[in-house]
């Protein structure tokens, strides 16, 4: 009972966070131009590329602005779990014992 209390208890305060969070209208567009789910997925899939060439150079980011919202962000991370290698490094097919 204390346990299923607490978990409810963080699950409210929780989503009242979530109700504080605002996006800049800058930075959500719906051109036609604006990148989308798979320009998303190819960013996901560069990440660590495009993460180690903006350690140098302040013109490479790894995440484009502005985007088109939630599927730029969908792709971003599969590309970055899926594509990019994520879920092998949590699969005990890719372990060595």
């Amino acid at each position: 009972m204390k346990r299923t209390l607490q978990f409810v208890a963080v699950s409210a305060a929780a989503l009242l966070l979530t109700a504080c969070a605002t996006q800049v209208s800058g930075t959500v567009l719906s051109d036609q131009d604006t990148p989308g789910f798979l320009l998303g997925l190819w960013h996901g899939f560069i990440f660590p590329f495009a993460w180690i060439g903006s350690l140098f150079s302040p013109d490479i980011a790894v995440y484009a602005v502005p985007n088109n919202g939630g599927w730029y962000n969908f792709g971003f991370f599969l590309g970055i779990t899926v594509l990019g290698g994520g879920s092998w490094f949590s699969s005990k097919k890719g372990r060595r014992d």
